[in-house]
This record gives C-alpha cells, sequence and structure tokens, in this order.
C-alpha cells in the first residue's frame, strides 16, 4: 500500500533513528506520528508512537499535539 499522506515537517532526534513527522492527508486534516528506524535493519521507519490517526485543522495544532504526547520533542526544536 502506497503512502498517501504528504509530510510537511520530519523532526529526528539525535542518532536519526526517532523522527516525528507532520502530516498532510489527501482529505485535507494533518497528523502526527512518531517513527523509529534500526540502520541494521533495512526495512525503513516503522510507527512507535500509533498516534497517526489523530486530526487537526492545520499543521500548527498538530504540531502542537506532537509537543504534548511527545517527550523529547520539545528539546530537540530548541537544538
Amino acid at each position: 500500500m502506497a503512502h498517501v499522506n504528504k509530510v510537511l515537517r520530519s523532526i529526528n532526534l539525535d542518532g536519526e533513528t526517532i523522527c516525528v513527522d507532520i502530516f498532510l492527508r489527501p482529505d485535507g486534516s494533518f497528523g502526527f506520528d512518531e517513527f523509529r528506524r534500526d540502520p541494521e535493519d533495512g526495512r525503513g521507519w516503522y510507527s512507535i508512537g500509533h498516534h497517526g490517526t489523530g486530526r487537526y485543522a492545520n499543521e500548527d495544532q498538530a504540531l502542537r499535539a506532537a509537543l504534548d504526547t511527545v517527550g523529547w520533542l520539545a528539546d530537540a526544536l530548541d537544538a
């Protein structure tokens, strides 16, 4: 299944193995999720937050919800 969401912003934790993506859905709603990848595993990124079903009216609301939910995100944005 192809990914249909458009990633607007990807914020990486140091080491670039964990990130939060802020995305736009085809229906015009916004969302976010937390992902992980293991360099030794070639399958790529996979969800570890399982927050991707939340719906927000705009990118800023999705980012604020991500900041309230993902503990490390505020520090990564301040870096």
